[in-house]
């Protein structure tokens, strides 16, 4: 009996001492994440308009943002369809709240899509980040 108790006891400690190292351990890891983060940070830092000072890499910048929401929108209307398709055919009233659901999930998926760019274009240039000063991500 006595051995059972000394046994469990060694378990614990063995339990707690392993989860003392292993918040040590992150701890260091965390510490060393930020430092070497910090001092690799502040050359890219001191480099200023790198994106703006490149030749072709703010109109490929702006193609991809006017295709990726292109895309997002055509993708937003198939959904909508799809499910204004699927509630016609629906006679459970649970299935068409939940279609319904789903569309305004997807409408508003749609505004943020459409609003994004501009918002991050207006409010950049307010704040003067480097990249909205160079760079329209309007998607029209």
């Amino acid at each position: 009996m006595s051995q059972d108790s000394t046994s469990s006891q060694t378990s614990e400690n063995r339990t707690n001492s392993h989860s003392l190292l292993t918040s040590t351990g992150s701890r260091q890891a965390v510490l060393t994440v930020a430092l070497l983060s910090l001092f690799a940070v502040s050359p890219v830092a001191a480099q200023t308009g790198a994106v703006c000072s490149a030749d072709k890499l703010p109109s490929m910048i702006e193609g991809f943002f006017q295709l990726t929401t292109g895309l997002g929108i055509v993708g937003v209307a198939v959904v909508w369809q799809a499910d204004s398709l699927i509630e016609m055919f629906t006679l459970n009233s649970e299935q068409k709240k939940g279609l319904k659901r789903h569309k305004r999930s997807a409408m508003k998926s749609a505004v943020i899509l459409l609003v994004l760019g501009p918002l991050y274009t207006v409010a950049g240039s307010m704040m003067s980040l480097p990249l909205a000063d160079c760079v329209n991500l309007t998607p029209w």
